[in-house]
């Protein structure tokens, strides 16, 4: 099984990759030391590794569209360096192969590049060279793999029990963000937000205190609380429960909410209680869904306006 996902990872790789698109000259507009796009440069490569191929077959490789390649192909074959010739087999496909002159300046691309790679791994110790060779070679592969897969495929998000370093920031965020978007909240409501979180996170260590929050590729994009103390008489209370933007729907808040329940009939809380607004439809359907009832419903204005303020109550066992 492999190893979590982390947000780490994923901007060091994102940053590595940066650096070896501009080190290998690729934001400019001609590489490998020739006056040819990178894209054409890329086609004498190919073409030339295979000995010949389609154009369907290069603009795959290259992942061009078809108008692309044809102009791509069309000045190679202005300039002399590559030839069409009809297939036998297709009478309407063309068989591309490089001419004396292609192959010719392929070899001081091949000479050029291997210089570049050549300097670099000399750089490296015999252990970090084989790293590079394998990692990179691992890397193309995975990339390759996921091309096919629609590209709104989920990365898997995991539910972490406890504090993990950034949360109160993330918290924070995700609250201000969502609530100024769509309820016209003010700093005044993130800075609660924030202040109730890290005076919070200070009580984790006590057992009636707990913190789940959902990470997604290392980035915490979901989080809940139960806060055991603060209500007293046998009573928790549900705080701080949002999932980011674009992830609502994923199923990441139904299943911290079912760990927070479970935790709550296990330590034995008579019942759990949650403040909320009116208005919050999608989030209200989901706690009556698990056994909540709205008992108490009032106008207030401690978060900076006026609303409708609601407290919802689970008794224990799902019994209100």
């Amino acid at each position: 099984m492999s190893a979590a996902l982390r947000h780490a990872d994923i901007l060091s790789i994102r940053d590595a990759s940066r650096k070896m698109v501009r080190e290998l000259g690729f934001m400019q507009p001609t590489l490998a030391e020739t006056d040819l796009s990178p894209s054409a440069v890329h086609a004498l490569i190919e073409i030339g590794d295979r000995q010949e191929m389609t154009a369907n077959q290069l603009g795959r490789v290259l992942l061009l569209e078809k108008s692309t390649v044809s102009r791509l192909l069309g000045r190679l074959v202005e300039r002399s360096l590559l030839i069409e010739a009809p297939s036998r087999a297709d009478g309407r496909a063309k068989i591309l192969s490089l001419t004396d002159a292609g192959r010719a300046l392929l070899a001081d691309i091949d000479r050029f590049a291997n210089q570049k790679v050549g300097r670099a791994l000399q750089t490296l110790n015999a252990q970090s060279r084989s790293q590079a060779i394998g990692g990179l070679s691992a890397y193309a592969t995975a990339l390759q793999a996921i091309r096919a897969e629609p590209d709104d495929k989920a990365l898997p998000i995991d539910i972490h029990e406890g504090f993990l370093p950034g949360a109160i920031g993330r918290i924070a965020e995700m609250h201000g963000r969502y609530y100024a978007r769509d309820w016209n909240m003010s700093s005044f409501f993130e800075a609660r937000v924030a202040s109730g979180i890290a005076e919070f996170s200070q009580r984790l260590d006590r057992p009636m205190n707990r913190l789940w929050l959902a990470v997604q590729a290392g980035e915490i994009v979901g989080s809940l609380a139960i806060d055991g103390e603060d209500l007293g008489d046998g009573k928790a209370h549900l705080r701080w429960v949002i999932v980011d933007d674009g992830l609502r729907g994923s199923g990441a808040g139904r299943r911290m909410l079912a760990q927070a329940i479970e935790f709550c009939d296990a330590y034995g809380f008579e019942e759990i209680h949650l403040w909320t607004f009116k208005g919050l439809d999608a989030a209200r359907k989901l706690y009556e869904s698990i056994g909540f009832e709205l008992v108490e419903e009032w106008s207030g204005d401690q978060w900076g306006q006026q609303l409708t303020e609601q407290r919802f109550v689970r008794e224990r066992n799902g019994q209100v």
